[in-house]
């Protein structure tokens, strides 16, 4: 212990000082509040969401899951996810339908009340992914069990592109 307290004392801070430039993250939190400005311009209240895991891998779940974190503030946001359809304006769907689980999809589509909005999160919801299309296990994309109105592609999508995906499904409810 002494020989690396020793060290600490002789090499000193070995830590670069901040640029004043922005960084990366910046204008991710100005797309954010331009979000949340758009977003209650076009309902004028909260988003209540409902994700649906329809048998992805967790990689978007892991990415929903960042939206909560400080960082992006989804609270702050005015979004804010339900545990029941029935109290929800927006699906989220994650992964490729398995068949297992297309009946569950549908009813909670139909317990979700008028006007409802989906979005397919991910490459697997988007187009079935690296899973392909439909087989004996897997009904494919999203679109195969319920319509969707918005499409978020990448495998996981960043937070910041779920959120443009969100805004995109709310500028298709506004026209």
């Amino acid at each position: 212990m002494w020989k690396t307290l020793r060290q600490i004392a002789r090499v000193g801070i070995a830590t670069e000082a901040r640029p004043d430039v922005p960084m990366a993250g910046e204008d991710e939190v100005d797309s954010a509040e331009r979000i949340q400005r758009e977003m209650l311009a076009i309902l004028g209240r909260a988003l209540a969401i409902r994700q649906v895991d329809a048998g992805s891998c967790n990689g978007c779940e892991l990415e929903i899951q960042a939206l909560h974190n400080p960082y992006y503030n989804l609270e702050g946001l005015g979004i804010r996810f339900v545990a029941s359809p029935r109290h929800a304006d927006m699906l989220l769907v994650t992964g490729p339908v398995s068949r297992h689980m297309a009946t569950a999809l549908r009813r909670t589509y139909e317990a979700t009340p008028e006007p409802r909005l989906v979005v397919a999160i991910g490459d697997c919801g988007a187009d079935g992914g690296i899973f392909g299309a439909c087989s004996y296990a897997s009904c494919g994309r999203v679109a195969n069990v319920i319509p969707v109105d918005a499409v978020v592609p990448g495998c996981p999508p960043p937070p910041i592109e779920i959120l443009r995906g969100i805004l995109a499904a709310l500028r298709s409810k506004a026209q």
